[in-house]
């Protein structure tokens, strides 16, 4: 007798991206509340169950939702706001007094509502997020129906959110406290990175962190000039100061690690901790290149991110997962570095690992949660499809796919997009909003501006 299950999916080319990069042609999967319960060839699932409702892919690859290891999702209400500076000026100059003036939770839900669209639109069904109100952030993601892991900001600096940072570090306990056994979110603490912090605010938010057994994610090594001033104060690395600190007692997520030698990796290796590279945010801040094939090589838990909308500029992983590839290759000046299906295993399962939630997420295995996308590779920028090579379905996705490719989306056995229309989502509402936020901070900026030039010509004078 047949067992019945809520979804049925069949007619499909399926990537598990399990251990073993197993493949089933026609695949299926079978669905059941929350979690997949079988995967497997298309026949011997049909017998074993019977279904509310049978999806027909229609040849499509269905494969595990892609994972957003780093980004600040709010911040797409400051894309584009200003381009083509250095991290410093562009971060002290435009985007902190930007966020003392508009920042809210208003603020902060809108622009994680828009950053769910374009995300669920790109197949993203997990990201990991770092920013101000991230209560709020959970909220939003938890209603747009996507998995999150929300890292509550903390930092020496008076925030939008906090006069001080116990202030912060309250918040970010009471948000873990009230957000905990979530089914879509994991609460986390975000020490903002070791140039905005000073020492006890380390410590203390790795004590928090390995008090509720929650993630805590920073940025570590973005930089030269960070690791330069790090020696010239500290007399040591980024890395070896954090460690001091107590970082690594903690579930640490550290994004970029563009500036680490072979012994920190293996440092961050023993402490279990993962990484976020953001290969579009690097380039375009000209930050250098992470040491990505070291770190693999290392067995280093590595995903990709896109970083925040307002230095990328868009949340696209799709581009990332390529731009990840493309790099490896030029960087190692080696073609074979980095093959296909190690990028997009880097976008899934290792991502989903780095953030310390592999055993829910990243793979289509029994036992996971249903977080499933379908992916065309018909259109005319993706044809034809070559069978010959087990390899050539991920190069297709890798090298030629978009995340206009994307049909349909579903997070937790829950539908959110389905043949390209959102279902939990309405961007006409947001995109109007988010409009009249933009004109407000270029009627702030643009009067700013006329201050400073003001100042500077009374001075000239």
């Amino acid at each position: 007798m047949s067992q019945t299950i809520d979804t049925l999916f069949t007619n499909a080319l399926i990537l598990t991206m399990d251990e073993n990069f197993t493949q089933y042609l026609p695949g299926a999967v079978a669905v059941k509340g929350d979690s997949i319960v079988a995967v497997g060839y298309e026949d011997e699932l049909k017998k074993e169950y019977s279904a509310h409702e049978t999806v027909d892919c229609n040849g499509k690859i269905l494969m595990p939702g892609l994972i957003n290891a780093h980004t600040h999702v709010p911040m797409t209400l400051l894309r584009g706001l200003a381009d083509d500076l250095r991290l410093d000026v562009w971060l002290m100059g435009y985007m902190m007094p930007v966020e003392r003036e508009f920042v809210s939770p208003e603020f902060v839900r809108l622009g994680t509502l828009l950053a769910c669209a374009e995300q669920i639109r790109g197949g993203v069904t997990t990201f990991n997020d770092m920013y101000y109100f991230e209560e709020h952030v959970a909220q939003a993601a938890a209603d747009a129906g996507m998995r999150a892991v929300c890292g509550q900001t903390v930092m020496k600096f008076p925030a939008p959110d906090a006069a001080s940072y116990e202030d912060s570090l309250q918040m970010a306990r009471e948000f873990i406290e009230r957000w905990k056994d979530h089914p879509l979110i994991v609460p986390a603490v975000s020490p903002h990175a070791p140039y905005t912090c000073t020492a006890e605010i380390l410590r203390a938010t790795a004590q928090l962190a390995k008090e509720f057994d929650v993630p805590l994610h920073t940025h570590l090594a973005e930089t030269a000039f960070e690791v330069e001033n790090m020696r010239n104060e500290h007399g040591i690395p980024v890395i070896p100061y954090v460690k001091k600190q107590g970082l690594f007692e903690a579930k640490v997520i550290a994004a970029h690690c563009v500036h680490v030698d072979t012994g920190e990796i293996r440092t961050m290796l023993h402490a279990g901790a993962g990484i976020a590279h953001n290969p579009s945010s690097n380039l375009k801040l000209a930050s250098g290149f992470a040491p990505v094939m070291k770190m693999l090589e290392t067995g280093l838990n590595v995903g990709i991110g896109t970083d925040g909308p307002a230095s990328n500029n868009d949340l696209d992983m799709f581009e990332e997962v390529r731009l990840a590839a493309f790099i490896a290759k030029a960087v190692t000046n080696d073609p074979t570095s980095l093959p296909a299906p190690w990028a997009l295993l880097m976008a899934t399962r290792l991502g989903a690992q780095a953030l310390h939630i592999g055993h829910l997420t990243g793979s289509v295995e029994a036992g996971k949660r249903a977080d499933l996308i379908l992916v065309d590779v018909s259109p005319v920028h993706n044809s034809p499809s070559f069978k010959r090579a087990a390899d050539n379905a991920y190069a297709q996705i890798v090298y030629a796919g978009k995340s206009t490719d994307v049909s349909d989306v579903m997070v937790n056995g829950k539908w959110l997009m389905r043949a390209h229309q959102l279902l939990t989502l309405h961007e006409d509402e947001l995109l109007k909003q988010a409009a009249e936020i933009a004109k407000m901070i270029d009627d702030f900026l643009i009067e700013r501006e006329q201050s400073v030039l003001s100042k500077l010509i009374e001075l000239d004078g």
